[in-house]
């Protein structure tokens, strides 16, 4: 009997290679260090919901339930997830922490959990993109007399209310966590390194998603030099209020620096409106607030880091060990190696990992099939 895939993390990733495997009798077990599926998305703070339509954002083979909004939230999410977990009878092993994943000799892995080591045909690395917390060193921050938290730490507004609020960065979570303050009585500032991205959720009705998938049918230059000119028709011209677009095209700077644009779902009226404040790069954190790039000084109760994650796999794999990009390549079938999810292209991250869960059962499973045959065939 082949010896079982390993499957690290039962996110969405892990849940829906499982599923690929399962349905085509592959053997698995999946290995989760916390006590629960999806515990990344459980921890996103309370107002999350999907930037992406729940059309093209289920898992293989299980359609989003009818009654779900186009935009799933992250409780109801957290739901199907559970639902799709039990329905293919995937049963992840909880509690237990990969230490390291090495190759055996010949064929074939060892990975090291909490349990003991367990050998593996293949391995899957799902554990995410958002594993670990990012936090860049900042001048003066441990002098701040305020409160000090990464956004994985942020769950509502509540306990900001009538705070000012210093939010690090304008991604789609620092801008989503500065709404969700402004709409809770906070009195929040973004600060924005560099320039930044910002498309609306929805274009004239459309979701953005469906209209990033069709730009793939023309050239990136010619989208690049059309995409300005629509969205300051969508959003305005935010030059004025302290925001401007990176010189890197949108779809160049997803391809070469696998940087999503920021999907606003209200933001952007709540900064034109003075709500929300925009200011440079932070200079200096001092023991009141913040010191920035143009010389302002701002006081500040609270400071957010929104300053993103890292996927941290890297440090399970032992020495020389080079895995290929996200999905199906050379590399990765060569080593019986696969990452999933680990790309977050401009069609949308959950619709990506069903495509490459599909392809990397398949895959597993031929790899399987040539060796039996080989194993059975006479030298």
């Amino acid at each position: 009997m082949d010896d079982p895939v390993a499957i690290i993390g039962a996110g969405p990733a892990g849940l829906a290679i499982a599923a690929c495997l399962r349905q085509t009798g592959v053997d698995f077990v999946i290995l989760e260090k916390e006590a629960q599926a999806a515990p990344a998305w459980r921890r996103h703070y309370e107002r999350v919901h999907l930037h992406t339509t729940k059309r093209y954002s289920s898992l293989p083979f299980v359609p989003f339930p009818k009654d779900y909004p186009r935009y799933v939230p992250r409780d109801l999410f957290a739901d199907y997830l559970d639902a799709y977990a039990q329905r293919f009878d995937l049963r992840p092993r909880f509690g237990e922490t990969v230490r390291m994943i090495t190759r055996q000799q010949g064929r074939g892995w060892h990975v090291e959990a909490t349990s003991g080591t367990l050998h593996a045909s293949h391995v899957v690395i799902g554990s995410g993109n958002n594993a670990e917390p990012l936090m860049p060193g900042f001048a003066g921050a441990d002098a701040f007399r305020g409160q000090r938290l990464h956004s994985a730490d942020y769950r509502n507004a509540t306990p900001f209310a009538g705070q000012s609020v210093l939010i690090v960065g304008m991604g789609n979570t620092g801008a989503e966590i500065a709404l969700d303050l402004v709409e809770g009585g906070a009195r929040p500032t973004i600060s924005v390194r560099g320039g930044v991205h910002i498309v609306p959720r929805e274009l004239l009705g459309v979701p953005i998603q469906m209209i990033g998938m069709a730009s793939r049918l023309m050239p990136q230059r010619i989208n690049d030099a059309l995409f300005p000119v629509i969205l300051d028709l969508a959003l305005g011209r935010l030059e004025k209020y302290g925001l401007r677009r990176p010189k890197q095209g949108m779809l160049q700077q997803i391809a070469v620096a696998a940087r999503i644009p920021m999907i606003d779902v209200g933001t952007v009226r709540k900064i034109r409106e003075g709500a929300i404040k925009i200011a440079p790069d932070i200079a200096k954190i001092t023991e009141q607030g913040a010191h920035f790039a143009d010389g302002r000084h701002g006081e500040f109760d609270a400071i957010i880091f929104a300053t993103g994650f890292r996927p941290g796999y890297a440090r399970l794999l032992g020495p020389g060990i080079q895995p290929g990009r996200s999905g199906v390549n050379a590399r990765a079938s060569e080593l019986g190696l696969y990452l999933i999810g680990f790309h977050n292209p401009v069609t949308g991250l959950l619709r990506e990992i069903s495509i490459e869960a599909e392809q990397i059962a398949d895959d597993i499973r031929l790899r399987q099939d040539r060796k039996k045959v080989a194993e059975i065939l006479p030298v």
